[in-house]
């Protein structure tokens, strides 16, 4: 299982291999910058890293009293065995499925590496899941045990126990699940893990991943060992000053986005493998992470976009209460201007920022950047971030403030990314290359299609075994895309999302809906239009960002079906319509909005457990809403 890396000398971006037909680029592709493994399994990491590098600290955790202790490569293998060996000793065989339900914790990562050490396949469920979700997920994926975090989950999955008729074992993690897994099996000798780990290889299941699912049953995605090792080793070789430290700062992150979603598990095995610092952060309340970053002071984090608007959107907020707004705002030109002038002197473009320019960033980066830092925990300097488009406007916003953005795209189906913006060859608005070993290729309709030893087999099913989508070595993700001369891709849609005007006109969604969520007092958006006269929107509000708004227009006293038809909030989201306005056409354009005062939340049924929009979901449940953008004035 040993890897060698390639030098520093070698560490820049490889062009990729583009085809171009009728004039535009149909493919791009990336070759492998490690070659894939040919033997073992995801469950080895533990031991490589206590036989290579015992005492190094390889994870962290909270202790009672709140303070970060680390984990050593030694400890971590003990307790991986430990946990393992009351997996076997509680009956559970080789292949056997064991679900996890929980926050993002240390006992998630630690139960997912003794489950493969005892040669397990794992079934994340989102914690926020319905008791009809977790049991579907349950019975379809034949789960003989499942580990819950709380005495609630523990309730949600017993009051299904009657027809999971497979599930032999439920344990509860804050009740001491853990320990009792270890009292199990601390008779069992050592050597029956090794067993079971040298029973796996690449080709063995790692783990099936539920997709949320926008309609419809979720669907088990069958990720196999190769396909981790495919993703995370490729990775770390390509984001070498991310996973690696090149600095006497040794690398680390933490962790606050789900383990049951692919992204976050991806980084988390990727920081096992890479010997990078793990913490977790079970709260994604603004107040609970900001101290948990304060704490930690990682020097990556992994991100979704909303996490990075977060950060910008409360920086600007807490400017306009010390009446600083036009100083903030003045800071964030001058950060984008210096971000997109790196990015031009990086891809050959032009000099970089001008000596005027690098004045005037040197005098804003003690008032404003680097408080954005500071937020991040002080020592960030890079970021992953995917899920949806972080946008050109922010992107540029950090680089100019120091945090430079790895924009990613990818499916659970992928193993999370299969395209990475290269490193020092940022495109600013594009989600980068293919990840060395992928591919990817453009459809004629449009349709992003993806391959690599990254890409999963096939979907799980229970009743008939799996089933194989990817056809002649491409998936077909439901995305549109295009790529530019130079292999770039761009997101603009979901094929099925795609609107057609009364008119004919062609409406992607997604880049109105995103540029629309970047406004600190929009929550959701879902834009409308299929077969109508012109594009109209349906906006819910931030509730962070409309407390801030209260507070500085005095309407603390105001209910929330007042505020939607409060002319100056009209007035502001009409603004930020307006300059989501400015990067389409006008047929493409939103004519008309409406404010509701409800959230699209994942508990009223309109979003996912990875924050997507369920469309038809809202257009169900907001028809009158829709049919009013549509009446005559």
């Amino acid at each position: 299982m040993s890897r060698k890396s390639p030098m520093p000398s070698q560490l820049v971006a490889v062009e990729p291999d583009l085809v171009v037909s009728g004039g535009s680029v149909r493919q791009a592709s990336v070759p492998a910058l490690v070659p894939p493994e040919s033997a073992g399994s995801l469950a080895d990491i533990p031991f490589r890293n206590a036989a290579e590098a015992p005492q190094e600290a390889v994870l962290s955790r909270k202790d009672e009293r709140g303070a970060w202790r680390d984990i050593t490569a030694a400890v971590f293998r003990d307790e991986v065995v430990a946990v393992a060996k009351g997996l076997i000793a509680s009956g559970l065989r080789p292949g056997d499925r064991l679900a996890i339900m929980s926050r993002t914790t240390y006992e998630w990562t630690l139960l997912d590496f003794a489950a493969w050490a005892a040669g397990l396949i794992t079934v994340p469920i989102y914690p926020t899941s319905s008791a009809s979700q977790a049991a579907w997920i349950l019975a379809d994926s034949g789960a003989v045990a499942c580990a819950v975090e709380s005495v609630e989950q523990t309730r949600l999955v017993s009051g299904r126990r009657r027809e999971l008729t497979g599930l032999r074992h439920l344990w509860q993690l804050d009740a001491g699940g853990i320990s009792h897994l270890i009292s199990e099996g601390r008779e069992l000798p050592d050597i029956l893990i090794e067993g079971r780990r040298s029973g796996l290889g690449p080709d063995s299941v790692a783990t099936l991943i539920y997709t949320s699912g926008t309609t419809g049953r979720p669907k088990g995605c069958i990720l196999t060992h190769g396909n981790f090792f495919a993703e995370v080793d490729n990775s770390i070789e390509l984001l070498h000053p991310v996973f690696k430290s090149v600095s006497e700062e040794p690398a680390s992150t933490l962790l606050f986005l789900p383990l049951s979603h692919v992204f976050g598990r991806m980084v988390a095995v990727g920081c096992l493998r890479a010997r990078v610092k793990l913490g977790h952060a079970p709260s994604i309340a603004t107040d609970d992470l900001l101290a948990d970053l304060a704490g930690f002071r990682p020097t990556f984090l992994l991100a979704i976009p909303y996490v990075l608007e977060k950060v910008y959107n409360t920086g600007r907020a807490t400017a306009e209460s010390m009446g600083r707004a036009a100083s903030f705002d003045r800071a964030a030109t001058i950060a984008r201007r210096y971000g997109e002038a790196l990015e031009a002197q990086q891809s050959g473009t032009g000099r970089g920022p001008s000596l005027g320019l690098r004045a005037a960033h040197a005098l804003y980066d003690p008032l404003v950047y680097r408080r954005i830092r500071a937020a991040l925990g002080g020592k960030v300097r890079y970021a992953i971030c995917g899920g949806s488009p972080l946008g050109r406007r922010l992107a540029a916003f950090y680089a100019g403030a120091g945090v430079v953005v790895f924009e990613g795209y990818g499916l659970t189906e992928t193993t999370a990314a299969a395209t990475v913006t290269p490193p020092l060859r940022p495109r600013l608005g594009t989600v980068g290359w293919p990840l060395p070993g992928a591919a990817v290729r453009i459809a004629d309709d449009g349709e992003v299609l993806l391959s690599g030893g990254m890409v999963f087999g096939g979907y799980w099913n229970g009743r008939v075994g799996a089933y194989h989508p990817v056809n002649g070595g491409w998936f077909a993700t439901g995305d549109i895309g295009e790529l530019d001369a130079e292999g770039y891709l761009t997101i603009t849609g979901r094929k099925k999302e795609i609107i057609i005007t009364a008119g004919g006109k062609n409406v992607a969604p997604a880049p109105l809906e995103d540029r629309l969520r970047a406004h600190p007092l929009v929550g959701q958006c879902m834009v409308v239009g299929d077969n109508r006269p012109y594009v109209a929107a349906l906006i819910t509000l931030e509730p962070d960002g409309l407390s801030h708004w209260r507070r500085m227009h005095h309407r603390d006293g105001v209910r929330p079906a007042q505020l939607a038809e409060d002319p100056e909030l009209l007035a502001e989201i009409q603004h930020a319509v307006d300059d989501a306005n400015d990067s389409v056409s006008r047929a493409e354009s939103i004519r008309r909005f409406r404010v509701l005062p409800v959230e699209f939340t994942e508990e009223s049924g309109h979003l996912t457990p990875s924050m997507k929009l369920r469309r038809a979901a809202v257009a169900r449940d907001f028809t009158k809403e829709i049919e009013d953008l549509y009446r005559k004035r």
